[in-house]
């Protein structure tokens, strides 16, 4: 049920990332005049001087399907980057990764010395904090050191779980500039091939090209900023967690420092 709940938020950000820029570029193609006519938007702009960035997103004028669907792209990076950074958001949170509640029923089973109870508690409660918790109760017989790596071993997991959906952030915003760097080449191939075309004494067709490559490289570095920024301070704070979950495991099973091993079965007397 949750992963449905993110699905459809993931499917939403997209449509509406990709949807909304497109709907008002062809919105703002015919426009009501004070007579009651329609009047054509983009030959009003021509004639005022203007354009805009809905205008190099598609102008139907002079219509560039590449260069719509590169747009179309980097909205959907931005989309994807945008919900990967809310979802690491809510999962890297202590009441997530380690409930109180948890902490609390743990310790006071094992301050009981209940381990079973202590185990039951873990798998009633799922977390990253129960995780650990659990790999250092299966090797309680095992003697304390070997607790300690247990310990190690599940936290080094549970990081690389977490760093494995940061990842994702990195991913977008690394997107980000190529995909500016994309549209930049495109708008420059437009320019060129409009100078060859004897356009050079038209200044607004020159323009659009021109714009295109510096909108797109703009978009691309608005995806990346915020995605590289998020995803750094989302990964310190993913470690002090991690860190954190370690140290209070292992001050919750200091009543097992102790412990005696068992002796395997058929060892020599």
């Amino acid at each position: 049920m949750r992963k449905f709940k993110k699905s459809i938020m993931a499917f939403a950000i997209l449509m509406g990332a990709c949807a909304a820029p497109l709907t008002a570029a062809f919105a703002a193609g015919e426009l009501e005049g004070a007579d009651g006519k329609a009047v054509d938007a983009n030959a009003a702009k021509q004639k005022s001087g203007g354009g805009g960035f809905l205008t190099v997103i598609y102008n139907p004028n002079d219509p560039d399907i590449l260069g719509t669907i590169l747009w179309l792209v980097i909205f959907g990076d931005l989309a994807l980057s945008i919900y990967f950074i809310i979802d690491n958001w809510i999962l890297i949170k202590p009441e997530k990764l380690m409930p109180k509640k948890l902490v609390d029923e743990v310790q006071q089973a094992m301050g009981e010395g209940d381990v079973v109870k202590a185990m039951q508690v873990c798998e009633s409660n799922p977390s990253a904090m129960s995780s650990i918790v659990m790999a250092a109760f299966q090797h309680v017989e095992e003697g304390f050191e070997a607790i300690q790596e247990a310990v190690t071993a599940a936290s080094d997991l549970e990081q690389e779980k977490i760093q494995q959906r940061l990842n994702w952030i990195s991913v977008c915003g690394n997107l980000g500039p190529s995909l500016g760097l994309l549209g930049t080449v495109e708008g420059m191939i437009l320019t060129f091939a409009k100078l060859a075309q004897g356009s050079a004494g038209d200044a607004s067709a020159l323009a659009g090209s021109i714009g295109q490559a510096l909108y797109t490289t703009a978009g691309g570095l608005v995806i990346s900023i915020p995605s590289i920024t998020f995803f750094y301070s989302l990964r310190n704070k993913a470690n002090r967690l991690i860190l954190r979950m370690t140290a209070v495991t292992m001050e919750l099973l200091n009543s097992l420092r102790n412990v005696e091993v068992a002796p395997e079965e058929g060892a020599a007397e």
